[in-house]
């Protein structure tokens, strides 16, 4: 449902990051419109914290070949000396390994990667310095640690970075002193893209795979040891949805001693808005890995299909919202 479709508007365009659209090229950029001949007969999306799969049949209904650049966004990767994202393959381009069938035939994506920080493309900013733009892994600490000590103005090359909102100055002291922690807070945005056509009258088969970047926390955050609403309670509650059972489930495992860790997945959904018309089958399947584990995420008509599975099947389904799953794992 991520897909990006691009019209060729002149040779020299390239797709740069945005929401799933068709879109033609103008002399600012991206002009994103709505999809007027191919239509998303079905997606059939599989969800765990080992793989994410996604199975989709397209039709173009008009009388010619369509043929596009079509692409599929990532969710934001956004640096934190709070929080941490496990990032499967940090020495590839290709961070998630994602991968692309069409018709059986698999294909070789192209990623785009920009980075932005409050608002702004920082990624020449970056790229310049010889700074990863991946705002995890040991490279970029190192790197920024490199550029502190340089003599010829590496103290106010990094100053001006803090001052632009893209690092963080994350200073402790671990029984040695106060040491300056050079933090990445810049967001990262990722696009696989490729060019492929749509034949006239026909429907095409497409699938995705790949190792989600998970996020979480090494503790609970919407509720506290004793059971009251913790710092994120709120925000779980209409993220998550978070509810009642699920909650009083989680609470009485606290009364019990037991201690949980966070786990969450994100999937941009809602940009299946720009094909044309609703998505004729959507089928969503999430696993969340242990029968041990607790699960919440928002759907209408959610039923268990097995120990650890769960799924809903929505016809003329039109998404309002992006999709997020919370796994709460024990502390064991």
């Amino acid at each position: 449902m991520r897909f990006i479709m691009v019209s060729f508007f002149t040779l020299l365009a390239t797709p740069i990051f945005a929401n799933d659209s068709i879109a033609e090229m103008g002399a600012g950029g991206l002009i994103y419109v709505n999809s007027a001949s191919v239509e998303m007969v079905s997606e059939d999306l599989f969800i765990s914290q080992d793989e994410i799969r996604v199975d989709y049949v397209f039709k173009n209904n008009s009388n010619k070949d369509v043929t596009s650049i079509v692409a599929f966004p990532m969710p934001d990767i956004t640096g934190s000396p709070y929080e941490g994202v496990s990032i499967p393959f940090l020495d590839n381009d290709n961070l998630m390994g994602f991968s692309v069938v069409i018709n059986g035939l698999p294909l070789t994506p192209k990623i785009e990667q920009k980075a932005y920080a409050l608002g702004l493309d920082v990624t020449s900013i970056l790229l310049s310095a010889k700074v990863s733009l991946l705002p995890f892994g040991d490279k970029t600490f190192e790197r920024l640690a490199e550029i502190s000590v340089m003599p010829d103005g590496g103290k106010a090359y990094i100053e001006e970075l803090e001052k632009r909102g893209i690092i963080e100055n994350d200073r402790y002291d671990a029984g040695e002193g106060v040491k300056d922690h050079l933090t990445p807070i810049w967001t990262l945005k990722s696009s696989y893209w490729w060019e492929m056509t749509f034949p006239a009258n026909q429907t095409i088969n497409v699938s995705h795979r790949y190792v989600p970047a998970v996020g979480g926390t090494a503790f609970l955050s919407f509720l506290n040891q004793d059971g009251t609403k913790g710092e994120t309670y709120d925000l779980y509650v209409k993220d998550y949805c978070i509810d009642a059972p699920f909650i009083n489930a989680v609470k009485r495992e606290l009364v019990n001693g037991e201690g949980f860790y966070e786990t969450y997945i994100s999937y941009i959904l809602k940009t299946a808005q720009n094909w044309s018309g609703s998505i004729g089958t959507f089928r969503l399947s999430v696993d969340k890995g242990s029968t041990k584990n607790f699960v919440s995420f928002c759907g209408d008509g959610v039923k268990k299909n097995g120990s650890t599975t769960f799924e809903f099947v929505k016809k003329d389904f039109y998404p309002q919202n992006d999709f997020k799953v919370l796994i709460l794992q024990r502390a064991e």
